[in-house]
């Protein structure tokens, strides 16, 4: 359990990582910072405690998961979720594409969804709570994204 929880810190955190990197200075630039933001936009150190903890749950339910249960379809959802993470970065900041990344952010909910009610079973449905901080930052992401998209026309 041990092994894979650091496995999983180490590939999470690298996935943040290199998201930052595609973002480069993407909240600092004048094109982010000329858009009309939800009013409930949180500060930017808000963003790195959610997803320093949402990592750290998720790499908690992870190891756990992986302990129980291997197999292909498990390993390839997860590639999935850190692809979607790491690309919503430079969809949104890079690119400005802001119904694109919000399609990212659709999928990426779906997927953590999935993992949510469909790998419950045994010892690790407690562990599926663990879920729950990504869930919710997933809906403020929602959110705010989509205000963007509809209040900048």
């Amino acid at each position: 359990m041990i092994k894979f929880f650091v496995f999983f810190l180490i590939i999470n955190f690298g996935a943040l990582a290199l998201g930052g990197w595609l973002m480069d200075n993407g909240p600092m630039t004048e094109w982010y910072l000329q858009l009309n933001k939800a009013p409930w936009t949180p500060p930017g150190w808000v963003f790195g405690v959610a997803w320093t903890t949402i990592m750290i749950c998720f790499s908690i339910y992870l190891a756990q998961l992986f302990s129980f249960e291997v197999n292909v379809k498990i390993v390839l959802l997860f590639a999935l979720q850190v692809f979607l993470n790491i690309i919503w970065n430079y969809i949104f900041f890079n690119k400005h594409l802001i119904l694109l990344g919000l399609i990212v952010l659709i999928m990426l909910t779906v997927l953590i969804l999935y993992f949510f009610f469909n790998f419950n079973q045994g010892k690790i449905s407690y562990y599926r709570f663990f879920l729950l901080p990504y869930i919710l930052w997933l809906f403020v992401a929602f959110s705010l994204n989509a205000y963007i998209l509809i209040y900048n026309k």
